[in-house]
């Protein structure tokens, strides 16, 4: 054995949430190329091979439930992947509560237990999630998949950009919680990245930051630059790195906020709530 084992992950089961497509698939392969057992979990169809794959639909609590019970045990690492855009119905189920409700179900049964790790994908949209977090508190404190979709329709806060602050939250509030089960918890936040979803999307998502890259000289992310971070994140030589949400955005809302690149501190201070700076 050698020092660098712990960025692999031989002879550890990989739930893959989201894996189908876009970041979740690069996820996929990568840990697989590790040496994982993996496990794909997707609404659309699974195609990497070697995979075990299971359709499921995380706006249907039911659907989670029998996806979980064909899965089964032990799972040494969970990616939550699966997003979706605004205009989708279910969008704070698929984003966050059918998460929450499969990661409570795992660990609730022994599934995912101590040495285990959990990554999600958030975004830079969901950077100012510490302004919102005295109202988030609200939702955290639900403890039902039925109790959460009822505070995302009461709150108005059914879209992407709140579903992803509220993925922010929820990793840097429960890192202690599952810290003392022996579980990390971690997330990135990336920039504009060339998934199906994004291009589905394009103008407002890959057109982002466009004039940041151009004078780079450089190109929007591809899923598996995304996934590298992220795997790692959840392999045993991060074991020092838990509740936090790592920015995977080649640089832009620090240049934006040091004013390295003046053109993004606009934004950059909107995404982080700095009204002050406005």
């Amino acid at each position: 054995m050698s020092r660098f084992d712990a960025f692999r992950y031989d002879g550890k089961r990989v739930l893959v949430v989201g894996g189908a497509t876009g970041m979740g698939a690069a996820a996929a392969a990568l840990v697989q190329d590790a040496g994982a057992e993996v496990v794909v979990m997707d609404y659309a169809e699974v195609d990497l091979p070697g995979a075990k794959a299971i359709q499921m639909s995380l706006a249907e609590k039911a659907s989670i439930d029998a996806a979980i019970d064909e899965c089964g045990g032990p799972i040494d690492a969970l990616f939550s992947c699966a997003g979706v855009a605004d205009g989708t119905p279910g969008i704070e189920r698929i984003n966050f509560v059918g998460h929450r409700h499969m990661i409570d179900r795992l660990i609730g049964e022994g599934m995912l237990g101590r040495g285990a790790s959990i990554g999600f994908i958030s975004s830079a949209a969901g950077l100012g999630w510490e302004e919102g977090l005295p109202e988030i508190e609200g939702l955290l404190a639900t403890t039902d998949f039925e109790g959460g979709v009822a505070w995302f329709e009461e709150h108005g806060w059914s879209d992407y950009l709140h579903t992803k602050q509220v993925i922010c939250a929820y990793v840097a509030s429960q890192a202690f919680r599952l810290l003392k089960l022996g579980i990390r918890i971690n997330a990135i936040c990336p920039g504009p990245t060339e998934t199906p979803l994004a291009v589905a999307n394009k103008e407002m998502w890959l057109g982002f930051g466009a004039d940041y890259r151009e004078d780079a000289a450089i190109e929007v992310s591809s899923p598996l630059e995304q996934a590298y971070p992220l795997v790692f994140l959840c392999s045993e030589a991060a074991a020092a790195i838990t509740g936090i949400t790592l920015i995977t955005d080649v640089g832009y809302i620090s240049s934006g906020i040091t004013g390295s690149f003046p053109p993004a501190a606009p934004v950059a201070n909107f995404l982080l709530a700095r009204w002050d700076k406005l």
